[in-house]
């Protein structure tokens, strides 16, 4: 996903040379040969059929532009209605995913920062679920001491020290599986925030692109 890319942007080397050339007014992203996503204010006619995505000056999506389709696909309107609306589906989730990110974050910094808030409060949930686990197996082993204890003896193991043992490892099993789940979630969570830093930085690239192209130096 584009998200998950490296962002490399592209600058014409004679930009600074050049007066005559004014500001663009949008950017394209879109992927090179070699698979990499490129951020510039053109893009060569070689990669347009392959796709790419229109950004304001805030590094936002302002349009998506899907692949050109082959001979058959351009035949097959269904197929054209389905590429249509999927692109447009996709413009709007990264109008969303941009603008919230450019409302709750300054900096990368602060996605940072919101990363670890949120895997510390699972953290400790994990820890407090193992703590209890701690405790649960202590208390089976003290009830398998008894019953040990009382077949040494010649004596019947006490009931409720039996039930004791079969309640209390169904309590472990339900722990395990929820540190299991919770260990998943803390993984989920920062590949999501580990997301939004790459795309947040993928803006923060264009803006830099737009102040680099504005500046007098590059009139």
């Amino acid at each position: 996903m584009v998200s998950k890319s490296k962002v490399v942007v592209g600058l014409i080397l004679g930009l600074a040379l050049s007066s005559s050339i004014s500001v663009a007014e949008n950017f394209y992203r879109y992927r090179n040969e070699q698979g990499s996503v490129v951020v510039d204010f053109r893009i060569p006619t070689r990669y347009v059929k392959g796709g790419y995505e229109i950004l304001n000056h805030d590094g936002m999506v302002i349009e998506v532009i899907p692949p050109e389709l082959d001979a058959s696909q351009k035949d097959d309107r269904a197929s054209q209605r389905r590429r249509t609306e999927a692109a447009i589906a996709e413009q709007e989730r990264l109008r969303r995913w941009d603008e919230s990110l450019l409302r709750r974050y300054s900096t990368v910094e602060d996605i940072e920062a919101a990363r670890d808030r949120s895997l510390r409060d699972l953290r400790i949930r994990v820890s407090i679920l193992k703590s209890n686990r701690r405790s649960l197996r202590q208390k089976i082993e003290n009830a398998q001491a008894r019953v040990a204890e009382a077949e040494r003896l010649g004596r019947e193991p006490a009931a409720i020290d039996l039930e004791l043992i079969g309640e209390t490892k169904a309590e472990i099993d339900a722990i395990e599986r929820a540190v299991s789940d919770r260990q998943q979630q803390i993984a989920a969570v920062n590949a999501d925030f580990q997301t939004d830093i790459e795309r947040f930085r993928a803006l923060q690239e264009v803006v830099t692109l737009r102040r680099s192209m504005e500046s007098p130096s590059a009139r």
